[in-house]
């Protein structure tokens, strides 16, 4: 029989946990948003109209800007479909156009870990329900698969993917200094991530948030979802 003495402390047992199964392709549709495997033929030339003139979309992105719809197309051919990053298009329920992509990646079932990235919104799904309804219903897919940790990296510049991430719900872990190198130029990385027993109150703001009920006549919301998040939050980014 092992045992430890007190000031080697080891971490808690999981005696019920089971490796939880990648993303597979499911369909994941909610109030506002629907999440389709990305597809070449069935989203490229319509995600690229939805981007066109809008070349700071891809500022923080190790790809991009594209020049044509021909290489946007080849791009997201040679993407789509692969296990990991395992991209989505991201349909707009009220107009009812493909208005972004995102995607998971990092996926490590061992480890019950899982990442969120890749996502790029365009203006017109930008602070809009259905980008939340989005970003909610891939949190709730991985929680509900039986990951343990979900998490949200951006270029520690990027202050609105940092603004967002802590929106979520999701806590700042901090910064690795000199994490990568993006089209020439250094990134640091922030770090966010919320955990399986955060789940079920982040939920619960989401669920609070997207009702219709928190939003006017005008469509104005009567609660932030930062202020509901904020509850559940163990840590803030100092930088905002």
């Amino acid at each position: 029989m092992n045992t430890f003495s007190s000031d080697r402390p080891v971490g808690f047992l999981l005696p019920d946990w089971q490796v939880p199964p990648r993303p597979e392709g499911e369909v994941l549709r909610g109030q506002y948003a629907e999440l389709t495997p990305l597809s070449a033929d069935a989203h490229a030339a319509l995600l690229f109209r939805t981007y066109a003139g809008e070349d700071h979309v891809w500022d923080y992105m190790p790809y991009g800007p594209f020049s044509s719809a021909a290489q946007y197309h080849r791009w997201v051919r040679d993407h789509a479909g692969q296990p990991d990053p395992f991209f989505y298009a991201v349909r707009n329920l009220q107009s009812g156009q493909w208005e972004g992509v995102a995607s998971y990646l990092r996926v490590a079932p061992e480890a019950g870990s899982i990442e969120v990235g890749h996502i790029n919104f365009s203006p017109a799904l930008q602070q809009t329900r259905a980008a939340t309804d989005a970003m909610f219903l891939m949190m709730q897919w991985a929680f509900d698969a039986g990951y343990r940790r979900y998490e949200w990296k951006c270029d520690a510049l990027n202050t609105p993917s940092r603004r967002a991430a802590q929106r979520l719900g999701l806590s700042f872990e901090g910064v690795f200094r000199q994490a990568t190198v993006v089209k020439g130029r250094n990134r640091d990385t922030a770090w966010f991530a919320a955990i399986d027993r955060e789940w079920p109150a982040l939920k619960e703001a989401f669920l609070a948030w997207l009702a219709p009920a928190n939003f006017d006549d005008a469509g104005q919301q009567r609660e932030r979802l930062g202020d509901l998040t904020g509850l559940v939050r163990v840590a803030s980014d100092p930088a905002l």
